[in-house]
């Protein structure tokens, strides 16, 4: 199983190693990312193997937008079959 995360905010000094050692911490393996600044707008997008994952997905859902909300980020992560559903044709 996949999830998608999204990450979008002010750009600052180590966004992505924070998102990364929340993933590493909870054994969500990153596939792929993909990350630009625009401006100073910070846009982050993640791709995590979440099989392994050592807590409840609803659980990862929240420590991750608590995360976000504590450093003035917009962090999302959805489940690959719904995020997938909803960019359907």
């Amino acid at each position: 199983m996949k999830a998608v995360i999204t990450v979008v905010g002010k750009d600052s000094v180590g966004i992505i190693a924070k998102v990364s050692e929340k993933c590493s911490r909870h054994k969500a393996n990153i596939a792929e990312i993909s990350q630009t600044v625009l401006k100073s707008l910070f846009c982050m997008m993640m791709v995590c193997d979440i099989d392994k994952l050592d807590i409840p997905f609803g659980s990862f859902v929240d420590e991750m937008a608590a995360m976000g909300k504590e450093n003035g980020l917009d962090i999302h992560v959805m489940h690959e079959d719904i995020f997938n559903s909803m960019h359907r044709i």
